[in-house]
């Protein structure tokens, strides 16, 4: 029998996988917004509701800005690198004034800029269900344990270790049977030190799943914002 004719993620057909309803729409994961043309062609496709699929746009649209403006230092389009960015910026002001009246000076001199935190973990949020869904077949709508996110930089060594480099296999136990990850793991065999991380888009996006620590779902965005959500 072949594995690859054994996905049919019954469980995830009809539903939402953002919130569980009936779902009339498909929704990108990652959001294209968070990515460069030409996008990949094998980009994750989820089934979302319109409501969620239109709901997290302006969150979406924040936080890509928001990395871009603080990897580059400055809110003016002129100073940003990726030209869908500076788009946005220039035809959405008041996105762009927004987050540049929240920069400020610490008391040693560097430029800070404050985030909407709740902002950025409803994306983080929204992007971890679709990713467990897309590799797992496991919808999680419920509330994760817990949802962090800060820049690799801010990282000491040890905890940048730690993220990038699970010390056992994502897996604790084994894929099931017609899931995106059983189907890869019949595909090719098993090697713990290989990487773990799916690239979405080289320096743009990549991600990991597992159930070593509850399910869990990492994210680097931009190679900049490292985020972990887990449900126990």
């Amino acid at each position: 029998m072949d594995p690859r004719q054994l996905f049919v993620d019954e469980r995830l057909k009809g539903h939402c996988v953002f919130c569980g309803a009936a779902p009339d729409s498909r929704d990108h994961c990652p959001s294209k917004v968070l990515l460069d043309e030409p996008f990949p062609d094998d980009l994750p496709v989820v089934e979302s509701c319109l409501a969620c699929n239109n709901g997290f746009s302006l969150d979406e649209e924040y936080l890509a800005c928001l990395i871009e403006i603080v990897i580059s230092g400055s809110a003016n389009p002129d100073d940003i690198g990726r030209e869908r960015i500076k788009k946005l910026l220039i035809e959405a002001p008041a996105l762009k004034a927004r987050i540049e009246k929240n920069k400020r000076i610490s008391e040693s001199g560097n430029l800070i800029w404050d985030v909407e935190l709740d902002r950025v973990k409803r994306v983080v949020q929204k992007l971890a269900r679709g990713h467990i869904a897309y590799e797992l077949s496991l919808a999680k709508c419920e509330e994760p344990d817990s949802v962090s996110f800060m820049p690799l930089l801010s990282m000491s060594e040890d905890e940048r270790s730690d993220f990038e480099y699970p010390c056992e296999s994502s897996f604790a136990g084994w894929p099931e049977i017609g899931s995106r990850a059983f189907i890869k793991a019949a595909k090719e065999p098993l090697n713990l030190k290989s990487n773990p991380w799916i690239i979405i888009q080289p320096g743009r996006y990549r991600y990991m799943v597992g159930q070593s620590d509850g399910d869990f779902v990492r994210i680097v965005i931009a190679e900049y914002l490292a985020c972990k959500v887990v449900w126990h």
